[in-house]
C-alpha cells in the first residue's frame, strides 16, 4: 500500500505522507530545510490559528468569503488552538527567510481539515484553498510578526510573570526571616561594614521587581498589530474593515488588549517589539546570574567557604566524593541564562537582517523569545521551588565572619580618625589580634568603648 500521495503547488509535484495534513509547500520545506530537528513552539503555532481563525471570521464579515468556507476555517483553527493537529507542523525553526514555510504549513493544514469538516479529503483544496481561502486578505509578511507578538505577550502573561511573581514573593520572605541577622558586608570580595543578611535578599527582591515593570513596560508595544498590512504594509487585497475586524477578534479569543497599528509600515519594516522584550530578558538573565552566583558563594564550603547560608540537598553532587553537595539549582540556573544571553544576540544579529519592507529573519526571532521566555519561567520557578524557600541561615558562622571582619574599623573614623584607624586595622590583620584588643592594649579606647563603637548593631 503506498504511504505517499501527490500533491501539487505552483513548482510541480511532490510526495507527500499520505496521511499528512500539509501539502507540497511544506513538504519542500522538511526537505529544504533539515536543519535541527527544533520546530517552533506550540504557542506560536496556537497563534498561527488563533490569526487564520480570526482572518476567516473577518472575510465573512466583510462578504469576501462564504459562510460555508469561513466556519469550516474557524472550526479547523479552533481545533489547532485547543492542541489538535500538533504533529502536523513540521517545518525547522530555520528554515525559509520570512516564515513563509511557516506560514504555509498553518495554511496547508487548515485547508485540509476544512476540507474535511465540509466533507472532502484532506489535501483536496477544490473546497477550500490554502492560499485562496485560508491565507485571504494576508501575508507571510504580517502573520508571522503578529504571531510572534500574540504568542509573546501570551507567554509572558501565563508562565513568566507568575513564576517572576512568585520568585519575588520568597525573596520577600526571606527577607523578612532574616532581618535581624547582621553579618559582614563585602565589596570587591573583601570585608566591608556589617550588613543584614536580609538587606541582601531586599537587594535581590527590588532587583527583580524593577526588571519585571521594566518587562511590563516593553510588553504593550505587543499589543499594535500590523495585521492587514498584507505584503508590504498597503493592505493589497484586503477589505478596508478586514483589519479591524480581525484584529478585535483576535483581542476576544486571547483575553488580551490587542490594537491595530497606527503604522502598518514600521511594524512589518522591523520586529521592535520583539527586539525590546528580548533585551529585557537578557537583563533578567544578567540579574540572576548575579543572584544565583551570589548564593553560590554565600553557601560555599561547607568548611572551607562562605558557608554563611546553607542550600537544601537536592541531590548527590559528585561520583568520586562521597557526601559531596553541590549548589546544582543555581548552577543550572547560570546555564538557563547563559542561553537566553545567547538568545538575545541572536535576536540583535536577526534584527539587523530587515531590509526594505520586512524583516526576512523573523521565525528566528520568534523562536528565539519564546525560548527564553519558556527556559526563564521553568529555571526560575526550579530555583524558587527547590532552592530559594528552603534556604537557611548558619548563624555562626556569620558571627565568626562578623567578628572576624576588618572593616568594623571604618566605625572608629568619627572617633580617632582614619589615618589612625588603618593603623589598627594593619596590626590587627598582622598580628592576627581583634581589633578591640588592639584598640585596648594601644589605650586608644576602653574596653566599655570598644564594645560600643564597634558594636554592628549600631553600624546598620
Amino acid at each position: 500500500m503506498d504511504k505517499f500521495r501527490i500533491a501539487k503547488d505552483t513548482l510541480g509535484e511532490v510526495r507527500v505522507p499520505k496521511e499528512a495534513y500539509y501539502g507540497a509547500q511544506t513538504q519542500r520545506a522538511v526537505e529544504n530545510f533539515p536543519i535541527s530537528g527544533i520546530r517552533l513552539p506550540l504557542s506560536f503555532i496556537k497563534a498561527q490559528a488563533i490569526i487564520k481563525g480570526s482572518a476567516a471570521f473577518a472575510n465573512r464579515e466583510c462578504k469576501a468569503l462564504s459562510n460555508e468556507k469561513a466556519n469550516a476555517i474557524i472550526s479547523a483553527a479552533d481545533e489547532v488552538v485547543n492542541g489538535d493537529l500538533r504533529d502536523q507542523f513540521v517545518v525547522d525553526a530555520y528554515q525559509a527567510g520570512a516564515g513563509t514555510s511557516q506560514n504555509m504549513n498553518m495554511n496547508e493544514v487548515l485547508a485540509s481539515r476544512a476540507s474535511e469538516i465540509l466533507g472532502g479529503e484532506k489535501g483536496d483544496y477544490s473546497l477550500v484553498h490554502p492560499n485562496d481561502d485560508v491565507n485571504m486578505s494576508q501575508s507571510t509578511n504580517d502573520t508571522i510578526p503578529t504571531a510572534i507578538q500574540i504568542s509573546v505577550a501570551s507567554e509572558l502573561q501565563t508562565t513568566l510573570y507568575p513564576a517572576l511573581s512568585r520568585l519575588i514573593q520568597v525573596l520577600k520572605e526571606k527577607e523578612k526571616e532574616f532581618h535581624e541577622i547582621i553579618k559582614a558586608g563585602r565589596t570587591h570580595l573583601q570585608d566591608a561594614v556589617p550588613i543584614r543578611l536580609g538587606s541582601e535578599f531586599k537587594g535581590y527582591r527590588g532587583t527583580l521587581e524593577s526588571v519585571k515593570h521594566a518587562l511590563e513596560h516593553s510588553e504593550t508595544s505587543l499589543y499594535a498589530l500590523g495585521l492587514g498590512g498584507n505584503a508590504v504594509g498597503t493592505g493589497i487585497n484586503a477589505h478596508p474593515d478586514y483589519a479591524q475586524l480581525a484584529i478585535k477578534q483576535i483581542a476576544q479569543k486571547t483575553k488580551l488588549p490587542f490594537t491595530q497599528s497606527d503604522n502598518t509600515y514600521a511594524f512589518m519594516q522591523n520586529t521592535n517589539a520583539a527586539i525590546r522584550v528580548s533585551g529585557h530578558l537578557k537583563e533578567l538573565a544578567l540579574h540572576l546570574i548575579k543572584i544565583s552566583s551570589d548564593l553560590r558563594l554565600l553557601s560555599s564550603g561547607p568548611r572551607t567557604g562562605f558557608a554563611e547560608i546553607m542550600l537544601p540537598a537536592v541531590q548527590p553532587g559528585s561520583s568520586i566524593m562521597p557526601g559531596k553537595i553541590n549548589p546544582v539549582i543555581l548552577e543550572n540556573m547560570y546555564m538557563i541564562c547563559s542561553q537566553v544571553i545567547g538568545n538575545d544576540t541572536c535576536v540583535s544579529t536577526a534584527a539587523i537582517g530587515s531590509q526594505l519592507e520586512i524583516n526576512a529573519m523573523m521565525p528566528v526571532i520568534g523562536f528565539n523569545v519564546l525560548q527564553s521566555i519558556t527556559i526563564l519561567s521553568n529555571g526560575i520557578t526550579i530555583f524558587t521551588e527547590k532552592c530559594l524557600k528552603d534556604i537557611t541561615a548558619n548563624e555562626e558562622n556569620i558571627q565568626n565572619w562578623l567578628e572576624k571582619s576588618l572593616s568594623l574599623v571604618t566605625a572608629l573614623n568619627p572617633h580617632i580618625g582614619y589615618e589612625k584607624a588603618a593603623a589598627v586595622a594593619k596590626e590587627s590583620f598582622e598580628t592576627g589580634k581583634t581589633l578591640k584588643e588592639v584598640l585596648v592594649a594601644k589605650k586608644i579606647l576602653t574596653r566599655e568603648e570598644a564594645d560600643r563603637i564597634l558594636d554592628p548593631n549600631s553600624m546598620i
